[in-house]
This record gives structure tokens, C-alpha cells and sequence, in this order.
């Protein structure tokens, strides 16, 4: 196709790959006027081309429009924040990992590691009673590592980050209730279609009118792309699925704009003590067994701080182990643990000094008792001194009408535990907390004193 006059070109992600579009608008090539269509066709077409429908004037196109569709007919998503040199491998790692999940693993035992079945606590009896109504099929063509079911749901809008088959939305759909309302979303068009195809067994077996779930095909970093909307859920979820994704701060940035204020985003995931090699960053399996796009546990804190979101509560760890000699190999000294975490969209108006609250109880499958994170537990009466980050979560959240939440306190961490009169430090590193959940319990000294892995 030659360059029409108003036309344009553009360098794909593929060294030597270029694109020329021009505009047309029932056969006519008159620049500036509207078009119905804009066509783009590769002058190499060994790497794939570029596809785009764009209804408007031919100008306005952005080079962030432009869609790559490789040989096989799948489109990747854009890349709106990486250098064009990186977007190919950003579309490379889509594939590769939609291939992983949609061909190549039929069921969990494939996997090679048990970073995507680990189970980081334990499961409530009404979750594990919802779990029990969820299709065979859908349990057996989902990849997760741990359980991601928050307290507190009932009628709440809650979307699922790459939702896979859907267990976590079927199981969801029954504790938010027929007045709730579930969105799973993921990129893998074998996984929606095995968890779309079960929404009428489930609706009946719940007894709902209605379905209160809906499944839709697309990328976590680009939420808008399949409609969803600012300030529109309470809570998202995502299940192993942020390693999977090339660009971390998308899918936080995004997670961020959809979530309402003072909504939460929990979710558990791969990090690693240390960067990656590249030789890791490359691997193709590593990154279908969710290791070769694990984070660095400290750079989730920074990123958190950078889209807005408070601090991030460390629920609970799961050590995670490989079974592949090969992949032992590359892998080297590097360790990863299966880790969940709480991130909250605290309002600036609610920023809060430290303070005391007291829990009321009233959560259903946590009346006594509520492990917030794990560094505070609440229970029914007890008064516990909180720090400003945890009294302005408890205070904006779904959980304010469940906390008696009062001026006053120490800065610090609640002296929970065996040292009444001294700060328990809050635990970052889910690394620190394996070491000491492995470790003895300590013994209280005559004086009221701790061990080392004590809370003093």
C-alpha cells in the first residue's frame, strides 16, 4: 500500500517492522476528513501487523491506539507507559502466558511448582461450604496461589484480576449475596469461556433470580478497555496473577482508579528476596509457574506509595518450592514466598491520628476474633492501640461500622500479645514472617519479657 497524501508511518515493536495507515472514508483519501475505518497493513507481515478500527478524523490517531495482532489473529494490549523497544516483549509475555494456561495446563498437577496451589491460611467453614457448590470443572481449571476471600462482603461490589476459570467468583458470588455484584476479568479466552459456561449451573444452584457474576475477556493493566469504570467496586481481588503481568504499576494504577474510596484491594501473589536475574526474566516457563515476573517484596511498598494506595498490611506467607531440577538450576539462590496482602484507597480527608479502637464482632465467620494482617488481631472487647495508618483504614473502610474507633494511642503498633506496655513492630517482609512463624513460640519472662521472635 502506498503513502497516501495525509497518510502517515509508524515503527512497530519488531526491529525492521513498519507500519504505513491511510485514511479512508468510502474510498475517498482527502485528509482531515472523518473516517469510518483506518486501515494498517504491514509491510513485513512475518512478524504479524498491526489492526486498528478508529472512527473519528485520521489525525487523531495515537500512537498508544495502535493494537499488535500477531499471525495467529490475537491482539495484545498497549503498552501506554514502556518504551516502544519493550512493548514487544510485554506482548510476547500475554501470549506466552496465554498459551501456558489456555493449552498447555489442563489441571493444577501440571504445574512444576506450588507457587499457584499454595494455601497461605486458614479457610472459613462458609467458604469452604461455598466452595463445596462450585462446578468440578471451573475448581479443577483454576490456578491460584492461596485462597483470596476477604471478611466483611455482604452486598459489596467486588472485581476478580485475572479471574481464570472463576472459582474465586462463584465462591465470592454466594458471600456477597444476590444483592452484591461480581466482575471477573481475564486475558486467557480459554479460561472465560470454561467460567461462562457454568453461570446458569451455578445461578440455580444458588437460588439467585438473576446471575450477580459476569465474566469478561481482557488485560488487568487496561481496565478501561472493557468499560469499568472509576470509583465502581469495594473491593478487588487478584489471585496470583499480578506476576504474570508485565507491568506491575498498571495493574495498581488501574486497581487504584476503579476502587472506591476507602475500598481495598486484597491479593495474594509471587515475590522473590531479591531482583531477578535476567536469565530468570526470560524463562518462558518460570514465568507460567508465576516466578519469573515475582517482585521483589520491597518494591510492591514503593509502588504502593507511588498510585496512592496507604501502606501495605501483610496478611500471611507461604513458602513456595520447586520440583524441577532444570528450573532449580536457573533459579539459583534466589527465594520466593506466596504472599497476601492488604491495600487500602484511603481518602486524603480521612487521614487519622494514632488511636484506640475496640471490635464489636459482627463479621460473619469472625464473631470473637479478626486477623486483620499479621501484625494486628482484634478481638470482641479488647482494646488495642492502633497507628495512624491502621486507625485511618479501620475509620474509611467497609470495616468503620464494626470498630469503636477512638482518639489516642501510641504511634506505634498495638502492644498485642504477652508485652502489654511495648510496641510490637509491624511486619513488613513475608520472608521475616516464614522465619518467625517457624520459629518456637517465646516464653514470658518473670518480668513479662520475650524472646527475639517474641513481640518485643
Amino acid at each position: 500500500m502506498g503513502m497516501a497524501t495525509g497518510a502517515g508511518s509508524e515503527q512497530g515493536c519488531v526491529p525492521g517492522f513498519e507500519v504505513w495507515w491511510e485514511p479512508t472514508s468510502g474510498g475517498s483519501r482527502e485528509p482531515g476528513r472523518s473516517v469510518a475505518q483506518l486501515q494498517l497493513e504491514a509491510v513485513r507481515r512475518s512478524a504479524g501487523c498491526w489492526a486498528l478500527s478508529h472512527r473519528g478524523p485520521w489525525e487523531t490517531l495515537r500512537r498508544e491506539d495502535l493494537l499488535y495482532r500477531d499471525i495467529s489473529g490475537r491482539v495484545a494490549a498497549p503498552c501506554r507507559d514502556c518504551a516502544p523497544q519493550d512493548r514487544i516483549s510485554q506482548d510476547l509475555i500475554h501470549r506466552e502466558v496465554q498459551d501456558y494456561y489456555g493449552r498447555e495446563l489442563q489441571k493444577s498437577e501440571d504445574l512444576k511448582t506450588n507457587a499457584c496451589v499454595t494455601l497461605t491460611r486458614p479457610v472459613p467453614k462458609a467458604v469452604r461450604d461455598a466452595l463445596q457448590r462450585v462446578h468440578e470443572e471451573v475448581v479443577t481449571r483454576y490456578y491460584g496461589c492461596g485462597l483470596i476471600i476477604p471478611e466483611c462482603l455482604e452486598s459489596c461490589r467486588v472485581l476478580d484480576l485475572g479471574s481464570g476459570s472463576g472459582r474465586d467468583c462463584y465462591v465470592l458470588s454466594q458471600l456477597v449475596g444476590e444483592q452484591g455484584h461480581v466482575t471477573g476479568i481475564d486475558m486467557t479466552e480459554a479460561q472465560v469461556e470454561v467460567a461462562k459456561k457454568h453461570i446458569a449451573y451455578h445461578m440455580e444452584k444458588f437460588g439467585y433470580q438473576k446471575p450477580n457474576v459476569e465474566f469478561l475477556q481482557g488485560y488487568v493493566e487496561n481496565l478501561g478497555d472493557v468499560g469499568l469504570a472509576d470509583e465502581s467496586y469495594d473491593i478487588v481481588i487478584s489471585n496470583c496473577v499480578i506476576n504474570l503481568t508485565p507491568d506491575k504499576r498498571a495493574v495498581l494504577r488501574e486497581a487504584y482508579r476503579v476502587l472506591k474510596p476507602g475500598g481495598e484491594m486484597y491479593f495474594s501473589d509471587v515475590y522473590a528476596n531479591q531482583h531477578l536475574s535476567e536469565a530468570m526474566r526470560k524463562h518462558r516457563v518460570l514465568w507460567g509457574e508465576c516466578l519469573a515476573g515475582a517482585l521483589f517484596w520491597r518494591d510492591l511498598y514503593s509502588i504502593a506509595k507511588e498510585v496512592g494506595f496507604s501502606p501495605p498490611c501483610l496478611v500471611t506467607a507461604s513458602p513456595i518450592t520447586v520440583s524441577n531440577e532444570e528450573l532449580e538450576r536457573i533459579i539459583g539462590d534466589c527465594r520466593f514466598v506466596s504472599a497476601t496482602f492488604r491495600l487500602f484507597k484511603v481518602p486524603g480527608s480521612s487521614r487519622a491520628a494514632p488511636g484506640q479502637v475496640i471490635y464489636n464482632g459482627g463479621i460473619a465467620g469472625h464473631e470473637q476474633e479478626l486477623e486483620f494482617d499479621a501484625s494486628f488481631t482484634f478481638k470482641v472487647g479488647e482494646v488495642v492501640d492502633v497507628d495512624a495508618e491502621m486507625a485511618a483504614i479501620l475509620q474509611s473502610s467497609r470495616f468503620a461500622e464494626k470498630f469503636l474507633i477512638r482518639a489516642g494511642g501510641t504511634d506505634g503498633a498495638a502492644p498485642q500479645g504477652c508485652c502489654h506496655g511495648k510496641m510490637k513492630e509491624k511486619i513488613c517482609d513475608p520472608f521475616l514472617l516464614l522465619q518467625q512463624r517457624a520459629a518456637p513460640a517465646p516464653a514470658c519472662g518473670a518480668a513479662g519479657t520475650c524472646g527475639p521472635q517474641g513481640c518485643c
